[in-house]
């Protein structure tokens, strides 16, 4: 008796202490940290971003200093002292049969294009085409059966997710280092492109000089960006590195694959991003979207009856809170692709089926003579 009533009465003490625990404490107890296993990760993609090697033709300068042009040429039959200059990035094997993305600023005006593999196999690479604004170039090597990278999804990436940075920093082949996500939708000033449409991804993940075209990888292994730039001002990681999200850099891939140049859609309209005071000057509810400023005469939006102060909430369900979240969505977008635009006008929500178009006012596809 006395024993049935000792069990009693722990019970009855039990559930005391589990009615003044604090809420969520029982979930927290329980829970346990992930452990991500980024090995296989790491082994895959390593076979497929290769080390390339670019070489250039450069005047000698003390050529540009004395004479400065093709007038002294015309006139004395004079030709410039030209050196060869040699630099090197890394890229990524996107398809089975030799395929390679990787930076323009790696490849642009090179004269030789030395493609070498993980296996040390080496390639003379053929580029297909560039896109200065994105800062991606299209490599083509004769081969077949290469390891390549799949595309993910960038749209679904999350802050904080784990990520590699693959390629060749400082002639360092093969190397890989780990970070994760810390923002989405950067948008850079590069001095040496004068500016930048991209919207970029940022790690934390270390890249160097050599690392440009290299793989930003998910824990999958899959693609989810190109690395292409640090915030140093010697070239060197100081904790932040940008990578194209891969959703752009595939749109690109195929553009240039199957029409030698990209094809922009545009929308047709000046933009603004919203702040606190704007808001307030303009009389809406919220700071949220992007604020039309003008519409463009014949253009996509003035087609569907867009109008200067409508407020942009949304493009294809991708929520738009900035300059570079709108380059983003578009960025990946053809002319005659429809997208689904939600919109605010006065302090009403509305949706529109808007057909992009080029910059031209059509949708037509243009392919490079």
């Amino acid at each position: 008796m006395k024993l049935t009533n000792y069990i009693k009465a722990l019970s009855i003490c039990a559930l005391v202490l589990c009615l003044t625990l604090p809420q969520g404490y029982a979930q927290s107890s329980t829970k346990t940290a992930k452990y991500v296993d980024l090995t296989d990760a790491a082994e895959n993609s390593v076979n497929a971003v290769v080390y390339i090697k670019t070489e250039f033709t450069q005047k000698t300068p003390e050529w540009d200093d004395f004479f400065g042009g093709t007038i002294w040429e015309h006139f004395f039959g004079m030709a410039p002292s030209t050196y060869p200059v040699q630099a090197a990035g890394s890229g990524v094997i996107v398809s089975a049969d030799g395929y390679i993305i990787t930076n323009n600023h790696v490849v642009s005006d090179a004269v030789k294009t030395t493609i070498t593999l993980n296996d040390k196999r080496e390639f003379n690479g053929t580029i297909i085409g560039t896109d200065p604004n994105s800062d991606l170039a299209l490599i083509k090597i004769d081969a077949e059966g290469l390891p390549f990278l799949q595309f993910a999804n960038s749209d679904e990436v999350r802050i904080g997710e784990w990520v590699l940075a693959v390629g060749n920093p400082m002639n360092l082949t093969s190397t890989v280092t780990a970070g994760i996500i810390s923002a989405k939708a950067r948008q850079l000033e590069l001095s040496s492109r004068g500016g930048s449409e991209e919207c970029y991804l940022q790690t934390d993940a270390a890249v160097n000089s050599g690392n440009s075209g290299g793989a930003l990888v998910n824990a999958d292994g899959r693609l989810v960006g190109i690395n292409t730039a640090i915030a140093s001002g010697n070239g060197f990681y100081t904790g932040y590195s940008f990578a194209i999200p891969s959703n752009i850099v595939q749109k690109i891939y195929l553009d240039l694959k199957n029409y030698g140049q990209v094809q922009k859609a545009f929308l047709g309209v000046s933009i603004m991003e919203l702040n606190a005071k704007l808001a307030e000057e303009y009389e809406l509810d919220d700071v949220r979207g992007i604020y039309v400023a003008e519409v463009e005469e014949d253009g996509a939006a003035a087609k569907n009856d867009f109008l200067e102060g409508d407020v942009i909430l949304s493009i294809d369900n991708q929520p738009v809170n900035s300059l570079a979240e709108v380059r983003g969505v578009l960025k990946t977008k053809s002319p005659g692709d429809v997208v689904n635009i939600s919109y605010v006008r006065n302090k009403e929500k509305y949706t529109k089926v808007v057909t992009l178009l080029n910059n031209q006012g059509t949708t037509e596809l243009l392919k490079k003579e």
